[in-house]
């Protein structure tokens, strides 16, 4: 079966769960979306790779990823290899000097993975046809980074209201609580009356 390669568009919290969030990846230079949900750690590490932030102390997915190299084991691919009854299955193919190996994964922590080593994301044709949707082509190809997960419009405004001084004091206070899906709606709004 041919590999069809993934990037993450968007990463948002689930309309449908409670606590739950959703990772969408697009086919790249194609129209389909993949929504996957995933738990508010896991979207929480995809957030913290995606935005380039540096944790005071790594995170499990950034321990897993200096293990992996301390050892010389690279992470080549990702691939989202099966559902069953709405639950993703993924594969890590990783090598090191005298093997290449397949390790099994939860499709969370392989995106996870995926976005701190760089590497690609793939899936097959039959995924994309059961649980992929298509998106109309206006023209435009749109890419998002990572979308603040919780921010909701009183959230905003509630950032909206408060001084730069305020602002960089409660980006420092949710660093160091760990809460980085928060940390992006903060740094935004500071780079936004930066550019100003």
């Amino acid at each position: 079966m041919k590999k069809i390669e993934l990037e993450i568009v968007a990463l948002s919290h689930s309309i449908t769960q409670t606590h739950s969030y959703a990772v969408v990846l697009g086919e790249v230079n194609g129209l389909r979306r993949l929504p996957i949900v995933i738990g508010g750690f896991e979207a929480q590490a995809i957030a913290v790779a995606l935005e380039r932030m540096s944790p005071s102390r790594p995170l499990t997915h950034d321990l897993m990823k200096n293990f992996m190299l301390a050892f010389n084991v690279e992470l080549h691919e990702v691939v989202i290899n099966d559902l069953q009854e709405g639950i993703f299955y993924s594969k890590l193919v990783c090598s090191s000097a005298n093997d290449t190996v397949e390790i099994d994964s939860r499709t969370s922590d392989a995106l996870a993975l995926a976005v701190r080593f760089g590497c690609p994301v793939y899936t097959y044709d039959t995924i994309l046809d059961q649980a992929g949707i298509l998106m109309e082509d206006d023209g435009k190809k749109k890419k998002v980074q990572a979308v603040a997960a919780e921010t909701t419009s009183a959230g905003t405004d509630d950032l909206k209201n408060m001084t730069l001084d305020e602002l960089n004091t409660l980006l420092g206070e949710v660093l160091d609580s760990e809460d980085y899906i928060r940390a992006i709606a903060i740094r935004d709004e500071i780079k936004s009356r930066k550019t100003k």
